[in-house]
């Protein structure tokens, strides 16, 4: 195999995985995940572009004698919903990048 043969061979891969990533990459940034915490009481929605996009408390969850409750279940809900957007990005990135963690991505 001549060496110019070669090149234009590992250009074409090359753009193919830029292609691939790329539209992965589309695809995340449109997703949504969710998470919650006590039992569904705090439910938070969380976008691709890692903003949160939406908080819903349980009316009954709430008790002004104990807000220190309240806050913990919204950070343990963000917080799974932070490990589930992890967890989409590696699926749909890791296969691509072979395991390696690109820049920009969680």
């Amino acid at each position: 195999m001549n060496p110019r043969g070669f090149d234009k061979n590992l250009m074409k891969q090359a753009q193919k995985l830029q292609e691939q990533l790329l539209r992965a990459q589309q695809q995340i940034q449109e997703s949504t995940v969710e998470g919650t915490a006590g039992g569904g009481a705090v439910r938070v929605v969380l976008r691709g572009d890692q903003h949160l996009e939406s908080v819903r408390i349980d009316p009954e969850v709430v008790d002004p004698d104990d807000v220190e409750m309240l806050q913990d279940l919204v950070v343990a809900a963000v917080n799974e919903a932070v490990d589930r957007l992890q967890a989409l990005q590696q699926q749909l990135l890791g296969g691509l990048t072979g395991g390696m963690k690109l820049p920009g991505m969680l």
